[in-house]
């Protein structure tokens, strides 16, 4: 299993789940079902879920870093 490629389909969730809070916020007087508070939530959740794949990513790029520059030192 591939951590880069992991992160980044958790980058894309994360991606359109803020989008998609985003976008029921902005159309709420035509949606009357909308609850502000579950949805600020759903953005903070996706802002976070986007930050944690995206230390993974580059953690991932520093032990590859690592792993190069050994290689090197032989």
């Amino acid at each position: 299993m591939d951590p880069i490629i992991t992160a980044q389909y958790g980058l894309t969730a994360a991606s359109r789940q803020f989008e998609a809070s985003a976008n029921r916020i902005a159309n709420m007087r035509s949606d009357e079902g909308v609850d502000l508070g579950e949805e600020i939530v759903g953005m903070v959740q996706a802002r976070h879920a986007f930050s944690a794949n995206l230390t993974v990513i580059r953690f991932a790029q520093d032990m590859w870093d690592s792993l190069l520059k050994l290689q090197s030192d032989k």
